[in-house]
This record gives structure tokens, C-alpha cells and sequence, in this order.
């Protein structure tokens, strides 16, 4: 099978198409045909060596695609079902072996491409909305990047809720997103302070919880923008990771939480997991949720989706099609 490769970090181009070879599904396992690969911030950070990964490895952590053989003691899924995943290494290729408890069956009104471009950035938007601290209707929100990938999932789940979000985008384009998205204010980053922007919404005291993937050039303005007892949620790092401070500045900001969390341990259980992905599928099924592809790239263009990824120009997702 055809797989992309990666012998060193580096630049986009270190980023190689090559012939590989798979065992048959050891026990507990399943031979998965990856239709559809979901390209993410997090396998830029691997590839580029800023989140270290043992050399050579296959990026990517999310596909969709279809169950080709199973291994001993795998009942869960038979060949011929069609199934996603995420958090499971190795997604840019034809195919991989994936731990069966991992796979999420995708729904018949659903595609493959929709599948692999919403299962890990929903999971993700749906725990941070929904598990990371109390919300209420009419609370503020502050989503960084709100026309990214996870941003306009995000925004529009939390719309649902009845929040009121308030974005922030690098460009007016990207602004017209987010408030498409169900974002009550956008600010376009450099054009307004967002401080002062979140303070004009709901009771005038800040927001009740910051979503920030952007890290180290938007975490001043971050803790500065939270309400008495908010919470900073640092889900990324698109600008680097946020330099050490001292801590007793989040008493001096209200007493206000940070909280550094990863989607894994928010669908530890297999019944978490499913619980998360159905509700993300459903949503989308019924039309709640707007799914938006930047682009669709065949395998071997990796490296141009991965700099579309970093030169932030893109709004939605971007995806790697297999052609196997």
C-alpha cells in the first residue's frame, strides 16, 4: 500500500510517498481501507519536530474508510462496515491497522469525506462546550481561530447552547465565517481590543470561558478577557507554546482556571467515545451542524495541505484523499 512517510523533521517536503508494508490485524485489531484522511494543526507540530515523534512514522490521526479484515477476538465490526476514527496514528495511507474498540461506525446518510473532516475537531468542540466547566445560556465565550477547523464547529455548537460567542479571525473573510457560524461579535485580530470587545457583551464582566488553539501570541489577551472565576482553555498551540508566568497571575485575574486538556482524556471509555461521536453525527445528520471542507488534496500533495494548514489561509477543514 501507499503511505506517506516521515524519516526526520523538517519542512513540509520531508514528507515522502512511499510503498509500505502491513501485518495482517493482531488480536484486538482491525485492517482498516482509508478512503479519507482529516488533516490537523497537531500533525504539523509533529511533522515540523515541535511535538517530537519516534522517526520514521506515517502522520495523521484521523480517517474514514471502510473494515478490510479483522483480527482474533474482534467483534465489534466485520468487513465491509463503514467506520472512523481518531487519536490512532498513521491515517495518510491506503490503509492501517487500528485498534477495533477506537473504530466509530459512520451512519448511512453520511460520506466518508464528512466523516473524516468532523469526527476528531467535533469530538473536540463537543467536549470543550460541553465538559470543561458549567455553562448557561447568555454566558460570553471568546473562541480564537473561530473559523478554523474546530473554531467553526465550536462557535456553532456553542450558538446552540445559547452562548454568546465572540470570535476572533485574521481576516474580514474569515470574520463573515464566524458570524455566519452563529458568532455574536467578531473581532479581526490587530482591528479592536478584545478585552474590551468581551466586555460589551452580556453582564460586562468578561468571558466565562476562552478557547484558545492559538497560544503564545493571543494568551495576554486571553487572560485578560476572562470574567472572576473563568476559565482559560488552552486546546493549542498554532503560534508556539505560551512562555512559563507565574501562576499567582491567575489570582490577579480573578481568581480564573487554565486548563490544558487533550480529546483522549475526554473519550477514555469506549462508551464516552461513542457517546461523543453520535452526538456529533447526529448533529450534522440533522442538519444542526455545518461540516465546511477547505480543500480536498490527493495523498501525495501532503505537504501542500500542510502548508495551506500552517499559512493559516484556510477556513474549515482540509482533507487528504487515498484514491485506493
Amino acid at each position: 500500500m501507499r503511505a506517506i512517510r516521515v524519516h526526520e523533521p523538517g519542512d513540509p517536503d520531508v514528507m515522502v510517498l512511499e510503498d509500505v508494508e502491513l501485518a495482517a490485524p493482531s488480536e484486538g485489531q482491525a485492517l482498516v481501507g482509508i478512503d479519507v484522511a482529516g488533516v490537523n494543526m497537531i500533525d504539523v507540530q509533529q511533522r515540523s519536530g515541535n511535538y517530537p515523534v519516534p522517526m520514521p512514522y506515517t502522520p495523521g490521526s484521523e480517517g474514514a474508510g471502510e473494515v478490510l479484515e479483522v483480527g482474533a477476538g474482534v467483534t465489534r465490526v466485520v468487513p465491509g462496515d463503514r467506520v472512523a476514527y481518531a487519536m490512532v496514528p498513521g491515517s495518510y495511507a491506503e490503509s492501517a491497522l487500528v485498534p477495533a474498540d477506537r473504530l466509530v461506525p459512520i451512519p448511512e446518510t453520511l460520506g466518508a469525506d464528512v466523516a473524516a473532516a468532523v469526527l476528531l475537531q467535533g469530538m473536540t468542540a463537543h467536549f470543550l462546550v460541553g465538559s470543561i466547566a458549567p455553562l448557561e445560556a447568555g454566558d460570553v465565550v471568546v473562541v480564537h481561530a473561530a473559523a478554523g477547523g474546530v473554531g467553526l464547529l465550536l462557535t456553532q455548537m456553542a450558538a446552540r447552547r445559547g452562548l454568546a460567542v465572540v470570535g476572533t479571525t485574521s481576516t474580514v473573510e474569515k470574520a463573515e465565517l464566524a458570524s455566519a457560524a452563529g458568532a455574536t461579535d467578531v473581532v479581526v485580530r490587530g482591528t479592536r481590543e478584545l478585552p474590551e470587545v468581551v466586555r460589551s457583551h452580556g453582564d460586562g464582566r468578561g468571558a466565562r470561558i476562552v478557547f484558545d488553539s492559538i497560544a503564545k501570541d493571543t494568551f495576554e489577551d486571553s487572560l485578560a478577557s476572562l470574567g472572576r472565576r473563568g476559565t482559560l482553555v488552552l486546546y493549542g498551540q498554532s503560534s508556539g507554546p505560551v512562555p512559563p508566568f507565574d501562576i499567582r497571575r491567575l489570582q490577579g485575574a480573578g481568581s480564573v482556571f487554565l486548563t490544558r486538556p487533550i480529546l483522549g482524556d475526554y473519550t477514555v471509555t469506549r462508551d464516552e467515545l461513542l457517546w461523543r461521536a453520535g452526538e456529533v453525527f447526529s448533529m450534522v445528520a440533522d442538519g444542526e451542524l455545518d461540516v465546511r471542507v477547505h480543500e480536498r488534496f490527493p495523498l501525495e500533495r501532503a505537504p501542500d495541505a500542510h502548508r495551506a494548514l500552517a499559512g493559516r489561509t484556510t477556513s474549515g477543514k482540509l482533507l487528504l484523499a487515498t484514491g485506493r
